[in-house]
């Protein structure tokens, strides 16, 4: 660690309220966001590259972050996301034998703001009792009130589009060309580890930006089509929710995954809306409604589906619910090739209780 004098940094709330910590590393300057947080005891490296992350200030509750460094094979986009990170304790040093660099290094090379010292039990518990809401980071501690000015300008996340900030901007294409089966993704914030569990399920999958058409989709000759998970409010994402409406009508395979879920959701009518606080971390229980059994979940949402509509929907069916607040987890169209959920099967985080989705997903296409 380099031992120089750290500088003072601040957490401004949109309702005003301030947590006060220190710069990690050298870095200084301000970052604008919605500040939510994660309850993953491991993980950090993934969450920072989440495309779903994008915008966000990322409040971490395990109190140490960085002590087991980072690999370059860890990530699950080619950036960092969020928007800045805070945390109670940093740790400059690192202790596993594949890391490759420190956190700090890793955040410097993304040019990422990060402020430690923060009392991290009393900011979650004030943002549990109050909402995500937007918030500032910044070593600008003697400027509280142009942050303020600053901050009541940045747009709330409900109605805003995101998935274009990290969308692809031209297909490309992922897995083994010879394998059995086509999947067309439509990446509205895609995770690289979903790609490896479709890939690793004997398909060859091509990667379509956010706004791209059903034709566009059609011309790979896909034999399933997915819809990924990614940031930001479904309601705008217009486009893709005619797509999921073209495929729906086709009566094509099409699996869906976080915002991808919302999508299919809003395709057939049912409202979506923006949550308190929303799940973010590796141990959420689900119970799947078919089969009876509970799994333990990697979450990352700040939306979710309205179960009402989806109840009274006499096209589809609720196949998974949250057991911590019975919200949506998993829907299924009762006469159409299409299902999703709500959480990260692909995140396994220790329990692989989810991983049996890509397999669903692969026996629709066979059928």
């Amino acid at each position: 660690m380099k031992y120089q004098k750290r500088q003072k940094a601040i957490i401004l709330l949109a309702d005003g309220t301030i947590f006060y910590g220190k710069a990690v590393g050298n870095k200084q300057g301000t970052s604008f966001g919605e500040v939510c947080f994660n309850t993953g005891m491991t993980g950090y490296q993934e969450i920072f590259t989440d495309p779903s992350y994008y915008g966000q200030l990322m409040v971490t509750t395990n109190a140490h972050i960085g002590n087991y460094g980072t690999n370059s094979d860890e990530v699950e986009s080619d950036s960092v996301k969020i928007a800045g990170l805070i945390c109670k304790n940093f740790s400059y040093v690192y202790s596993r034998d594949d890391a490759d660099a420190s956190l700090e290094e890793f955040l410097e090379e993304n040019n990422l703001l990060a402020i430690s010292d923060v009392d991290t039990r009393a900011l979650v518990s004030y943002i549990r009792d109050n909402g995500a809401m937007n918030a500032v980071i910044s070593t600008e501690v003697d400027n509280i009130e142009g942050l303020k000015k600053q901050l009541a300008e940045v747009p709330n996340m409900e109605g805003l589009e995101l998935a274009s900030k990290v969308s692809t901007k031209e297909p490309y294409y992922f897995g083994d060309e010879n394998a059995t089966y086509k999947v067309a993704a439509l990446d509205i914030g895609i995770k690289k580890n979903i790609l490896r569990n479709i890939a690793k399920r004997d398909a060859y999958i091509k990667v379509f930006p956010y706004n791209s058409k059903f034709e566009d989709l059609e011309a790979f000759k896909p034999d399933g089509y997915f819809l990924s998970n990614g940031p930001g409010d479904p309601e705008p994402l217009v486009e893709a929710q005619n797509l999921a409406k073209e495929i729906i009508k086709r009566d094509l395979p099409l699996f869906g995954i976080c915002l991808g879920h919302q999508v299919i959701a809003r395709a057939n009518g049912i409202s979506t809306y923006k949550m308190h606080n929303g799940h973010r971390g590796i141990n959420h229980p689900v119970k799947n409604l078919l089969t009876g059994k509970g799994e333990i979940t990697s979450q990352n949402h700040g939306f979710a589906v309205t179960r009402e509509d989806a109840e009274s929907n006499p096209d589809l069916e609720i196949t998974h619910v949250h057991l911590n607040d019975d919200t949506v987890a998993g829907l299924a169209m009762k006469n159409k090739n299409c299902f999703s959920v709500q959480y990260h099967p692909e995140a396994s985080p220790g329990p692989h209780d989810s991983s049996y989705l890509f397999d669903q997903f692969i026996e629709n296409i066979k059928k």
